[in-house]
């Protein structure tokens, strides 16, 4: 059985206006886990589906108000459909943890390198790789994200 912990970056808060960046995805089984990232030009429906072959669950945090709506108005999968998907912030709220994922993290004493980023510097930081070629601005957008993913599966072993 493989689990799929994910998470995605935008241009901006709206499905409808806005586009996906990167979609950071953490493939864990039996035999051992592998990250990958899909972004700019790589994040279309067909890579997103290769990436995900053989996944049988998807792990979120509010992924069923964010991550899956958006992933399905800018690519046309509906991931719910094809994964049972299991958003982390409604075992969250069962454990009186209320708040973003970051404030959830402090909480639980969840580490981070990246402190300062969240999700409107991610914004920032995409703008600044597109308009000005800073290649600093995607590798901090892309850590930022993989963290993100990674402390899912940290989330979910702590809630367990």
């Amino acid at each position: 059985m493989v689990d799929a912990y994910l998470d995605i970056e935008t241009t901006g808060l709206s499905r409808f206006y806005h586009d996906i960046t990167v979609i950071g995805v953490y493939l864990v089984d039996g035999n051992g886990s592998r990250f990958v990232q899909l972004v700019g030009e790589e994040v279309s429906k067909d890579n997103l589906l290769q990436v995900l072959q053989g996944v049988e669950k998807i792990f979120t945090y509010n992924g069923s108000h964010f991550d899956l709506p958006f992933i399905r108005a800018f690519l046309g999968v509906d991931l719910a459909e094809k994964c049972h998907h299991h958003d982390l912030m409604y075992d969250c709220w069962r454990n009186n943890l209320y708040g973003g994922f970051k404030a959830v993290e402090q909480k639980l004493g969840i580490q981070r390198q990246l402190k300062d980023i969240g999700g409107f510097e991610a914004v920032m930081l995409w703008w600044r790789y597109q308009n000005y070629g800073d290649q600093n601005a995607l590798v901090l957008l892309l850590q930022y994200n993989k963290e993100d993913v990674v402390n899912l599966k940290t989330l979910r072993e702590k809630l367990s």
